[in-house]
């Protein structure tokens, strides 16, 4: 059975550059027996029609010009697509069909939707040739002899025997969007950007259990991405609100695209072409999806009032003129909204019957959820009067309104409206992993945060993760009485567990807060990205992983506009990679870095004074709980190594963790065995470290145990984290045993180095760090 049907659009086969993307697509999506539905290449259609209207017209130099267009454009894509060898019978093919073309042109016998088949007809040739030299088995299929008509109905039983037949076995059809056939043979076409239709139609008939329409844009936005940069991609969007949208001449989907879906579990998705690894727009069964919010803009339309029109009259009229015409019904009145260019073909179907209210119309319609249409709708017409856009009609159904005005709506003015009545619906899902110590504060203080955050987002938090149960609840969680939540409902689940529940989930924005120290969750972070997953991490793993995977991963946020956030990997709460990319930003340089930039090792060495060892107060730290479970993790330097590779990365430098020199704050021999035997050798230790500090002491120093990275002036860079002999008087001599402290040189603060110092460990104080990365994450999407 066929899996997938994919359909290409004339965007996505504009050039042989496309061509060859397109291929390279369905090598890597198509299998065996899966078909392929392509309208024609670029602008062919439009040149075709330009075509057509010159034979009208009977413009014999007009026409020759025009063809002789068409044939360089062919003849480019072949040429530039194939050995002279494996061109010559598709060039072969397309002189006989030009030549055809010209001499009924001649003989006042040309057919206007057979020469419009044309595009599609050279399209799934070239593409099935090309795939068969890549040695892909596949086969051009003209849809004629698929989908026939009669009397303007098509023929359903009829065409899914045929499609049964012809698209059986194990090759790749390449089928022709746009066309079809009547019971005569002749030639039909299914409307402009039928071959969406064409896409769907085949679905249905073979089975299919999916349909993914590649555009040239990644999905289904809130209004046009190219005219407003903050528009929203959203993951799902329900039929009902995509088939309202697409009657009111949104260009993603098309009016008849859904209507073959009706009743099936077909699923259908709109991807970028431009962007095949981008997750892209599932367009799901009502009751699958909550309804969003739309804006979608028009330019030159009349408005027509029609008197009696019957019942299938706005289908005849949308075939008559191959674009999709919205109608309502205001004031027990019937009104069309037509393309100004068709508006004389439409009168003279109504024969009198059509009466134009207003024409040469520009605007806009909202489409919203029934409940927020009125609200919205006064919100829209206070910007345009604000704006000085003059509205000269209205109208609204509960679902969305129109606003039909004399100027185009610009951009500018798209993006205030935008931003006014969709931004601030905008929704975020949390999904919170870790509840641990830090865990724990951090949920307890969102039952505070979160109502503040809810100012501009509708904020909720759909997951909690543990390394082996979770809690998720798509519709958000309970806060205030989670661990109740959580005994009654936590499931135990596998990784895929996860990375499925987070692709189902219905929101604009998500956000994984990453509170492990788990390296294994830290290896989801690219699953994350690829479900549009935002990242907060106060996890150290992912920002020290090998250069070439961290590497990716930031090119991976990139492509698809998505932020992450770490500022509590290093120094808890203090703002410190705030604060080197705020140097970044404003031109500055840093050239060193030092500091301690861990709260148990600053305890550690701050406290030590030499009237107990030094295992005495390792052990007084451990009972305190500021070192980890087996305090000499903490002595290895490890942990601050991994956090100075993250500045270092913050400050766009390649490194990793091996390029930075540790050495241990104990002796080596001391690194191996159990706990036990450790204690059994304490005294090593003690006399390792008395060593060192009685040596300090000589020199009229302060022992500490710092992590320092150095960039001299041809850009070598050196890095250590070790013990450290420091100017008495020095801040990080003088540093609050179980702070943090960074001193930052650069070119503006060469002489008087910026110290940034505070609370470098503690629960409440990461906590509110990672807070304040929530925070600023909800203004970067505002």
């Amino acid at each position: 059975m066929t899996k997938v049907v994919h359909k290409f659009g004339g965007s996505s086969l504009s050039s042989a550059a496309r061509y060859q993307a397109v291929a390279n697509i369905i090598l890597g999506q198509c299998q065996r027996g899966d078909c392929v539905v392509v309208s024609a290449a670029g602008k062919t259609t439009n040149t075709l029609v330009k075509l057509w209207q010159s034979y009208l017209q009977k413009d014999d130099n007009a026409f020759n010009d025009i063809l002789l267009q068409v044939e360089n454009h062919q003849n480019q894509l072949l040429t530039e697509l194939f050995t002279s060898q494996q061109a010559n019978t598709l060039l072969e093919k397309l002189k006989d069909e030009l030549q055809s073309i010209a001499k009924a042109a001649a003989d006042l016998n040309l057919h206007e939707a057979s020469l419009l088949a044309h595009g599609e007809v050279w399209s799934a040739r070239l593409l099935a040739h090309l795939l068969s030299t890549l040695n892909v088995s596949a086969l051009d299929v003209d849809a004629r002899s698929l989908f026939t008509q009669h009397q303007g109905q098509l023929l359903h039983a009829q065409n899914k025997q045929a499609c049964i037949e012809q698209l059986s076995g194990e090759k790749i059809h390449i089928v022709t969007g746009f066309i079809a056939s009547d019971c005569d043979g002749n030639t039909i076409t299914l409307g402009r950007n039928g071959s969406d239709y064409s896409a769907t139609l085949l679905a249905n008939y073979i089975d299919a259990q999916a349909v993914s329409i590649w555009t040239d844009t990644h999905g289904v936005f809130s209004t046009d991405p190219r005219k407003v940069s903050s528009a929203i991609k959203y993951p799902k969007v329900c039929r009902a609100q995509a088939n309202l949208l697409a009657r009111l001449g949104n260009p993603v989907l098309h009016a008849k695209t859904l209507s073959p879906l009706k009743d099936t579990n077909i699923k259908l998705q709109v991807r970028s072409s431009y962007d095949p690894e981008a997750v892209g727009t599932e367009i799901v069964k009502q009751g699958y999806s909550k309804d969003k919010r739309f804006i979608t803009t028009f330019e030159e339309l009349d408005l027509i009032r029609v008197e009696g029109l019957a019942t299938g009259e706005v289908r005849t009229l949308s075939q008559l003129i191959q674009h999709s015409i919205h109608h309502f019904s205001k004031g027990g009145e019937d009104y069309l909204l037509v393309p100004s260019n068709d508006t004389h073909a439409v009168a003279s179907h109504l024969q009198g019957r059509g009466n134009i209210v207003e024409s040469h119309l520009r605007g806009l319609a909202i489409v919203a959820p029934s409940h927020e249409t009125h609200q919205l709708t006064q919100q829209v017409a206070a910007v345009l009067e604000q704006q000085d856009v003059v509205v000269r009609f209205t109208h609204s159904d509960g679902r969305y309104a129109l606003f039909l005005t004399d100027q185009s709506i610009d951009s500018d003015v798209l993006a205030i409206l935008h931003d006014k009545v969709v931004n601030k619906g905008r929704e975020l899902a949390v999904i919170i992993a870790g509840l641990g110590n830090v865990g724990e504060v951090f949920v307890d203080q969102c039952q505070k945060q979160v109502e503040k955050l809810q100012a501009n987002f509708d904020l909720k938090i759909v997951a909690l993760v543990r390394s082996k149960e979770m809690l998720f609840c798509p519709s958000g969680i309970n806060i205030q009485n989670w661990q109740q939540q959580w005994r009654s409902e936590a499931q135990s689940y596998q990784q895929s567990d996860l990375l499925e529940r987070i692709g189902e989930l219905d929101y604009e924005h998500k956000v994984v807060i990453d509170i492990t120290a788990s390296d294994a969750f830290s290896d989801m972070y690219p699953s994350f990205v690829a479900h549009d997953c935002h990242l907060i991490s106060a996890n150290k793993y992912a920002g020290t992983a090998a250069q070439a995977w961290y590497g990716k991963l930031l090119e991976q946020l990139q492509e698809r506009n998505l932020h992450w956030r770490y500022n509590t990997s290093v120094g808890a709460g203090l703002p410190i990679n705030f604060a080197l990319a705020d140097l970044q930003n404003s031109g500055d340089a840093v050239t060193r870095i030092e500091g301690v930039f861990s709260g148990t090792l600053s305890w550690l060495c701050s406290s030590f004074d030499g009237t107990k060892p030094f295992s005495d107060l390792v052990l007084e730290a451990q009972g305190m709980g500021y070192t980890e479970p087996d305090p000499r993790e903490d002595l290895s330097g490890r942990d601050m190594q991994r956090k100075l590779l993250i500045l270092a990365r913050d400050l766009g430098l390649e490194l990793d963790v091996e390029d930075i020199a540790l050495e241990p704050l104990m002796p080596e021999h001391l690194a191996t065995g159990d706990w036990d035997s450790f204690l059994a050798k304490r005294q090593d230790l003690d006399t390792f470290y008395q060593s060192r500090y009685e040596q300090s002491q000589s020199e009229g120093k302060a022992l500490r145990y710092t992590g320092a990275l150095d960039i001299d002036e041809q850009g070598q860079v050196s890095a250590k984290v070790g013990i450290a002999y420091v100017e008495a008087g020095s801040a990080i001599a003088n540093l609050t045993p179980g702070d943090n402290i960074f001193v930052i040189t650069s070119q503006w603060y060469e002489s008087n180095p910026l110290v940034i110092q505070g609370p470098g460990a503690g629960k409440e104080v990461t906590a509110a760090g990672i807070h304040s990365d929530l925070y600023w994450l909800t203004q970067k999407l505002k």
